[in-house]
C-alpha cells in the first residue's frame, strides 16, 4: 500500500494532481480543500500522504486503483475517519471536503448539523448520522491550526494531551458557563505551550489560572 508519495506537479485537474516521479506520472486524486492549494504550486515538488481503494463495477469486471492524497496526515486520518460514517463512501467524502478539516470538525463538535448540509452531497439525514458518529471523536481535528491545510506545519498543540482529555476539558469548560468558542480559545492558549496534562482537573485548572 502506497502511504506517501513525492513528486512534481505536473498538472492540477478538477479532482486530481498528475505527480511526476522520476519517469511515470501518477494520478492522485484530492479534496477540493487540498487542490486548491496546490493550483498555485505547478513545477514544485510536493509530499502528499496518500491511501489507496479500488473503485470499480463488479458487473463490468472493471477495477481500476486509486490513489486519494493530502498534505498532512492529519487530514488523512480525518477523511478516514469521516468514511466510517454509515452511507458515507470514499466518493462521497472527497465530495464534501470542500473546507478545511478544523472547520467541518469544528461543526460536528458543535451538533452543527446546518452547518454541514452546506457541504457537497451532504443533507440533513448524512449531516445528523455525521454529528451522531463523529462527535466525540474530532477534537483533535478541530484543533487543527488551518496552517497545517495551508501547506505549513501542522502545531504540536494536541500533543500535550489526550484527545478525549481534551474533549471533556472542553465540555467542563462549556457546563461552567464559557462559550464553545471560549473554552476553544482558553484550550488553545494551555495546550500550545507543549505541556503534557494526565487529567481533565489539570487541564481546566491551567485554564483557569491563566
Amino acid at each position: 500500500m502506497i502511504t506517501r508519495i513525492t513528486g512534481i506537479i505536473n498538472r492540477v485537474l478538477d479532482e486530481e494532481v498528475r505527480l511526476q516521479v522520476g519517469p511515470i506520472e501518477h494520478q492522485v486524486l484530492v479534496p477540493e480543500f487540498v487542490r486548491r492549494i496546490l493550483q498555485h504550486r505547478h513545477g514544485e515538488e510536493v509530499t502528499l500522504h496518500t491511501s489507496e481503494y479500488i473503485e470499480g463495477n463488479p458487473a463490468q469486471s472493471k477495477f481500476v486503483p486509486r490513489l486519494i492524497g493530502f498534505l498532512h496526515e492529519i487530514e488523512l486520518d480525518f477523511f478516514e475517519l469521516f468514511c466510517t460514517v454509515d452511507k458515507v463512501g470514499v466518493r462521497k467524502a472527497m465530495k464534501a471536503l470542500v473546507r478545511p478539516i478544523n472547520e467541518i470538525a469544528d461543526a460536528i463538535q458543535r451538533q452543527d448539523s446546518k452547518w454541514l448540509t452546506s457541504l457537497p452531497g451532504v443533507g440533513p439525514a448524512t449531516a445528523d448520522q455525521v454529528v451522531a458518529t463523529l462527535r466525540r471523536k474530532v477534537t483533535r481535528f478541530a484543533y487543527a491550526d488551518t496552517a497545517a491545510a495551508n501547506g505549513e506545519a501542522a502545531p504540536a498543540a494536541t500533543a500535550a494531551a489526550d484527545s478525549n482529555l481534551i474533549e471533556d476539558a472542553y465540555r467542563g469548560l462549556i457546563s461552567v458557563g464559557l462559550s464553545p468558542l471560549e473554552a476553544r480559545e482558553r484550550l488553545d492558549k494551555v495546550l500550545v505551550g507543549g505541556k503534557t496534562f494526565d487529567s481533565v482537573q489539570e487541564i481546566i485548572m491551567a485554564v483557569f489560572q491563566q
